[in-house]
Order: C-alpha cells, then sequence, then structure tokens
C-alpha cells in the first residue's frame, strides 16, 4: 500500500515537472510581447548565478555529492576570522573546556603543537585555567619545544576545543598548557598561544602526539585541507579594533573562491613535516641568480649555495623571507644594484635599521620584483610566484609619525633552510591540501600593489630534472660510523691517559702532606 501511494505521487511529481520548462516558455512569451521595443530585442535573460529571485541551473549531482554541508559554501562565517599586528603573527579565536574559555592563537604551519599560555605572564591579559575546565584530562606528561625565537615548556593534556569562526564542530585536542616560556609571548600582540597546524612528525615531544588538525579531520567531516589569505597591510584599518592593524581569512576544510584572482598552481608536498617544497630558480627583475637548485660542490660551504639546503618550508608563523647566506648575500646584492638611485645604510639590509618616506612618496619603483620558482605538479614544469616590495618591506607602525611610514626590510639569513615567511603569504591565497599532498598559490584579492605592478603566480616553465633540487641528508653507512667510533674512542684514550696519572700522583701527594699540615688543606679545600 504505502509503495503504492508513493509510485502515485512520483507520477504526479513527474507531470508536473515535466510541465515546467512549458510553463517557462509561456512566461518568456508573455514578458517579451509585453515590453517595449529595445526589450523585445533583448528577450528573457535569466540568470545563471544564484541570488535572491534568480533561477539556478545546475547539472545533476552524484550520488557523493549529496551532502547537505556541500550545498553551502564551505567558508561559511570563516571570512575575516584572522587579526593581527604587522610582525607579530595572525591569530584566530578559539575555545578550549567546559565551560569555553575564549583565547585567541596563533596560526602557525611552522610547528605542530596546540599550546596555550596557562600560568600568568605580564604579556598575557588572560590565559586557559585547567581547573575550572570540567573536561580537561591531564596526560601526566611534560613537554619542551625551542623555536628559531623563543621557548616553552609545559604539561600535556586534553580538552574540548571548538574554533568560533569556523566549522561548526567541537573536538577532543591534545593542548600543551604553557607553564614556563622564554622569548615567546610578544607584549602586545594579542595572542595567548599556538596553532601548529604541520604534520606529527615534528610534534613534541614525539611523533605519537596527534595534531590538532588530524584530531579535527579524523572525528569529523572536515576535508583534510585549510587556506590561508593573510592580507597585510592590505587589511582596512578598522578604529574598532586598535589592537589589529592586520588580518586575513583561514578557511578550514575548503577553499573561497572570492579571495584570490586567477588559477590555483600547485605545487608537491615533497616530505610531510613542516610544509616542505622544492624550489627550483629563484631570480630578482628578471635576473637568475645563476644558483645550481642541486647539491653541487663540496663541503658545507658548497651546500649553503643550495636554494633548498637544508629544507624549503611554508610558515606562517615566520615574518621574513629567510634565506640560506650564500643566497641571502646573491639576493641583497641584486636588490641593491636594482636600488641603487637611493642610498641605504647598512643595517638596513640586516633589519636593524629603518628607513622613512613621507607619507605617500615611498619609492615602491625602485625595488625588484622577486621571483621564486616552484616545483609544478607535471613532470619538468615549474611555476613562479613573484613577491612585490610591498611585501618584502614591512610597514612599521609603532615608531611612525603621521607625516612618515617607516620600513623594515623582511628578507634575512637562515641556518635552516628557506623560509617562505607571512611576507611572502601576504601577496597570496595559499592552499595547504593535505589530502593530496600538495600547495597552492593563486593571487590574493586582498594584496597590496601599486598602478604599475601587481603580484602574479604564472607558468608553466621548463625545469627538467627538478627532483634533484630538493636537499636530502647524507647518509653515512654503518662501517663508517664504526670507523669514526673507533678513532674517537682511541684520541679520548690517548688524553685521558695522561690525565689519570696527574690526578695519581696529586693524590699521593695529599695523603703525604695529610699528617703534616691539616690546617692548611682545609683551607685549600674551602678555597
Amino acid at each position: 500500500m504505502w509503495a503504492a501511494a508513493a509510485s502515485l505521487g512520483r507520477r504526479r511529481r513527474r507531470r508536473r515537472l515535466s510541465m515546467a520548462p512549458v510553463l517557462l516558455a509561456l512566461l518568456a512569451l508573455c514578458l517579451g510581447s509585453g515590453s517595449g521595443s529595445g526589450a523585445a530585442h533583448s528577450g528573457l535573460r535569466l540568470p545563471l548565478r544564484s541570488g535572491l529571485g534568480a533561477l539556478q541551473l545546475e547539472p545533476p549531482r552524484a550520488a557523493d555529492e549529496q551532502d547537505p554541508a556541500r550545498f553551502r559554501r564551505p567558508s561559511e562565517g570563516m571570512i575575516d576570522n584572522l587579526r593581527g599586528k604587522s610582525g607579530q603573527g595572525y591569530y584566530v579565536e578559539m575555545t578550549v573546556g567546559s565551560p569555553p574559555q575564549k583565547l585567541n592563537i596563533l596560526v602557525d604551519t611552522g610547528s605542530s603543537n596546540f599550546a596555550v599560555g596557562a600560568a600568568p605572564h605580564p604579556f598575557l591579559s588572560r590565559y586557559y585555567r585547567r581547573q575550572l575546565s570540567s573536561t580537561y584530562r591531564d596526560l601526566r606528561k611534560r613537554v619542551y619545544v625551542p623555536y628559531t625565537q623563543g621557548k616553552w615548556e609545559g604539561e600535556l593534556g586534553t580538552d574540548l576545543v571548538a574554533i568560533p569562526h569556523g566549522p561548526n564542530v567541537t573536538v577532543r585536542a591534545n593542548i600543551a598548557a604553557i607553564t614556563v616560556s622564554d622569548k615567546f609571548f610578544i607584549n602586545g600582540s594579542n595572542w595567548e598561544g599556538i596553532l601548529g597546524l604541520a604534520y606529527a612528525e615534528i610534534a613534541r615531544p614525539d611523533d605519537t602526539l596527534e595534531p590538532f588538525f588530524d584530531s579535527l579531520v579524523k572525528q569529523t567531516r572536515v576535508a583534510n585541507i585549510f587556506s590561508l589569505q593573510l592580507c597585510g597591510a592590505g587589511f582596512p584599518p578598522n578604529e574598532s579594533e586598535a589592537l589589529a592593524s592586520v588580518g586575513g581569512s583561514m578557511i578550514i576544510g575548503g577553499i573561497d573562491q572570492s579571495l584570490y584572482r586567477g588559477v590555483i598552481w600547485y605545487t608537491p608536498i615533497r616530505k610531510e613535516w613542516y610544509y616542505e617544497v622544492v624550489i627550483v630558480k629563484i631570480d630578482i627583475n628578471g635576473q637568475d641568480l645563476q644558483m645550481d637548485c642541486k647539491e653541487v660542490g663540496q663541503g658545507l660551504q658548497a651546500w649553503a649555495r643550495v636554494y633548498n639546503y637544508d629544507k624549503s618550508i611554508v610558515d606562517s608563523g615566520t615574518t621574513n623571507l629567510r634565506l640560506p647566506k650564500k643566497v641571502f648575500e646573491a639576493a641583497v646584492k641584486a636588490i641593491k644594484t636594482a636600488s641603487s638611485t637611493e642610498k641605504f645604510p647598512d643595517g638596513f639590509w640586516l633589519g636593524e635599521q629603518l628607513v622613512c618616506w613621507q607619507v605617500g612618496t615611498t619609492p615602491w619603483h625602485i625595488f625588484p620584483v622577486i621571483s621564486l620558482y616552484l616545483m609544478g605538479e607535471a613532470a619538468n614544469n615549474s611555476f613562479r610566484i613573484s613577491i612585490l616590495p610591498q611585501q618584502y618591506l614591512r610597514p612599521v607602525e609603532d615608531v611612525a609619525t603621521s607625516q612618515d611610514e617607516c620600513y623594515k626590510f623582511a628578507i634575512s639569513q637562515s641556518s635552516t633552510g628557506t623560509v617562505m615567511g607571512a611576507v611572502v603569504m601576504e601577496g597570496f591565497y595559499v592552499v595547504f591540501d593535505r589530502a593530496r599532498k600538495r600547495i597552492g598559490f593563486a593571487v590574493s584579492a586582498c594584496h597590496v600593489h601599486d598602478e604599475f605592478r601587481m603580484a602574479a603566480v604564472d607558468g608553466p616553465f621548463p625545469h627538467p630534472n627538478m627532483e634533484d633540487c630538493g636537499y636530502n641528508t647524507p647518509q653515512t653507512d654503518e662501517s663508517t660510523l664504526m670507523t669514526i667510533a673507533y678513532v674517537m674512542a682511541a684520541i679520548c684514550a690517548l688524553f685521558m691517559f695522561p690525565l689519570c696519572l696527574m690526578v695519581s700522583q696529586w693524590r699521593c701527594l695529599r695523603c703525604l702532606r695529610r699528617g703534616h699540615d691539616n690546617f692548611a688543606d682545609d683551607i685549600s679545600l674551602l678555597k
């Protein structure tokens, strides 16, 4: 009976649906005949984009696309959810515990621990109070994490975590309660913790600690992808937000097409620890730095010439574009040559001094465009991202007057490989497609530019044998290690023998003197 009723209902719905084209045609004819001559020529136009009163024409959806979550924009509520200050990072609001405690958390793609301040600190206006959370679970384990700048240590636990301007989910995640720190928190930065978005391999204390994003994907239906739009100086000022001078968006679980222009170019993630990529070439104003991306030459000085020594990573938690020593020196030399119409102090190129111009007179045109060529997805092809001086000259607000604009050179030397930090990312919409092991770059809709030049992502460019460009840690076989160990043991024995002989002689002399002059011996011990 129920089957018959359902069948009858379906036949009626099919008849109604079959009438729809006829009704639309009649409506078009009526509207066309009732309009003026101009309208008669234009005819009826049916908008294809969704909107109020618009007719949405869509192809039939496959079975796996029937998830209701796919019908709304994946970024719903996530646009403009990042804030920060120039040079001090971008943060997102998160809640931790039950009842929820609101905290601003630094977004860092260069680490893997989720950690929050959990004790009073001069630079924190609030901190995580574990004792007030009914859902906190202590793991009874301590953790220590050093960064390029700063370090912290704390106690591991788990608690319920959510992102108010993110996906509408709550997850139980590992959390480090920071109890001691040194040069980690920044005065006036307005963030109280750090969200490491990289892979488990670099998590502390070891890779068995599941990072936050892994927990999010496993416990929910959120897709294994996120994207960042860091706007830098392109963030529109808001007088109501005195604590924030930069902003942007973190889209969790997808991509938002309104945040970028053109197409997204992808580069493979070479290794899942940091977000490691491969740079195959760097040029300044179109002039190649002429540094082979491969491991060439002999010794450590030769390694330092390689773009990818010992890795190249995309890291939102680092401010600058950081380059290996020899690459940095070559890049600075090329930028100096291009901007030679003005003289700058040596301290400026080292990031130690600022340069200032009157408002509106910054000579952007004398500074060159820097292009990084990244390995593409297609075999033997690369693409390039072009970085404007508006990115690598970072505005410094605290020292500028109302008449001046001051800048810091945001390219610096690195001993840990190439780091594409926030000043690079601020020109682009960056997609961290973890599911397909790739990182995408497109021109950001909010990047700062002038009337002559814009940031760009373009390609393809031919580059053979790009797989050789990545740095590989030299492997030493076991027999070589044993030989080194024996040699070191022999050297130690050679030095220890005379030392032991001297100690023995000294002890014998003490024994001989003890019976004659106890007072003098006591005084020498005190000294």
